[in-house]
């Protein structure tokens, strides 16, 4: 039972239930500057960085397709942009070992940024219209400064989550030369 307990997408769920929960009641009832903030996709971007591209990949899909199952955009959109966007925090720090807390932060908020352009753009590539326009800008500017700053309390919350361990976190990553 306790080996169950400790699987990532188990503890995914334990974070990203409630997570999703915050999300759909609090989060879009309270707006920012009328941006609805997106704690569902500062996660994402975090389990990128914790976990690296494969875990953040997987974290992407797991959370992502939370979201889909409340969301009336079509099933597996979110999931999609999601796992990209895991994929893609990870592997621009899938090259170090130890980075400090601001650049967390930075990767998270470029991250937000790029997602938020991709999102309408795959949304409307499936025949989903009305999600391109210029208030783009402004969503993407106010989520990544939101996420900039959920960031540091995001991360480590998604490395236990991913349960990743710390001799892993700090060991040289794979497939360089030493």
């Amino acid at each position: 039972m306790l080996d169950f307990v400790n699987r990532p997408v188990f503890r995914l769920l334990l974070v990203g239930i409630p997570a999703l929960a915050l999300q759909t009641t609090f989060l879009a009832d309270a707006s920012v500057a009328g941006v609805v903030l997106q704690l569902m996709l500062c996660l994402v971007a975090a389990a990128g960085i914790s976990g690296g591209p494969e875990r953040g990949a997987m974290a992407g899909f797991v959370l992502g397709l939370l979201f889909d199952l409340v969301l009336s955009s079509p099933l597996g959109l979110t999931a999609l942009v999601y796992g990209l966007v895991g994929f893609l925090a990870g592997y621009v720090f899938a090259f170090g070992t130890a980075h400090p807390w601001w650049l967390d932060s930075i990767v998270v908020a470029v991250a937000t940024a790029a997602a938020t352009f991709v999102h309408p753009v795959v949304a409307t590539w499936v025949g989903v219209d009305g999600w391109l326009s210029t208030r783009l800008l402004k969503v993407a500017g106010v989520l990544a400064l939101a996420n900039a700053l959920l960031a540091p309390l995001a991360v480590p919350l998604m490395r236990w989550a991913l349960a990743v361990k710390r001799r892993d976190r700090l060991a040289p990553p794979r497939g360089l030369p030493l």
